[in-house]
């Protein structure tokens, strides 16, 4: 899905990455894991190019996407944007219904629809796990929703795009225990339609929910390989030095 060659990213003089080779499979989880600082957020938001709205980041490298280049000046950032969605770390509903959320993306789509739009929005919530506990109450305020199920709806909202990859910083990092479960198991579900990658402070999370992962630390990515693997038999020190707790 992904094909990441010599990678660097700097933001103005600051370096973030350096010289990162990765390369990432469709329809697996992965996992990005290191302390706070170390560029795997930045790193998520290289794959679709969300840094570009950062005046100062340059990047060089390669990042392939279905063997095409993203930072090739010819490559759609929207249609990128579109096929690469991103769900960020606090829940971000439009002041809106639920029903206009999901809908939004669609109808700056250029659907107009009422049946296809009202299809759309009832698929997304669906595979968000959201449909059922939302379903009487469409028209009502997004913002009305608890913390977990408005972080369900920006998946949702995702969805309805039609995306081949999901990006996730930290998504549950302001949820509690139960919506954490929750956006858990729906990851694990979503996975069998979507590539997802994911940024997490949490190592069971990881441990849990991941086919890979990816250990970076001060802006390099240290090592990757089967999260079982990593988490059992590490290759590098610094690895098994963050996963035991030494640091970080």
């Amino acid at each position: 899905m992904f094909k990441v060659e010599n990678m660097s990213l700097y933001y103005g003089d600051k370096k973030a990455l350096e010289n990162i080779n990765i390369e990432i499979n469709e329809k697996e989880v992965t996992a990005f894991i290191g302390p706070s600082g170390c560029g795997k957020s930045s790193f998520l938001r290289s794959l679709n190019r969300m840094n570009d709205l950062i005046p100062s980041a340059k990047i060089s490298g390669l990042i392939k996407y279905h063997n095409k280049d993203i930072y090739d000046p010819k490559y759609d950032v929207i249609d990128l944007r579109i096929k690469v969605g991103m769900v960020f770390q606090n829940p971000n509903p439009f002041p809106m219904s639920i029903y206009e959320n999901v809908a939004y993306g669609p109808k700056r789509q250029g659907i107009k629809n009422k049946t296809i739009l009202r299809q759309i929005v009832e698929k997304a919530l669906k595979q968000a796990a959201l449909y059922d506990e939302v379903s009487e109450r469409l028209d009502d305020s997004a913002l009305k929703l608890s913390g977990g199920q408005q972080q369900r709806l920006c998946i949702a909202r995702t969805l309805a795009m039609e995306p081949d990859v999901i990006l996730m910083d930290e998504p549950t990092s302001a949820l509690d225990p139960i919506a954490t479960q929750k956006i858990e198991e729906l990851i694990l579900e979503l996975k069998n339609d979507y590539t997802i990658i994911i940024v997490t402070h949490n190592m069971q999370q990881a441990a849990r929910i991941s086919d890979k992962t990816a250990f970076f630390y001060m802006g390099e990515l240290i090592e990757f390989d089967n999260t079982d693997k990593l988490f059992s038999k590490p290759k590098n020190k610094q690895t098994e030095n963050y996963i035991t707790g030494r640091f970080g």
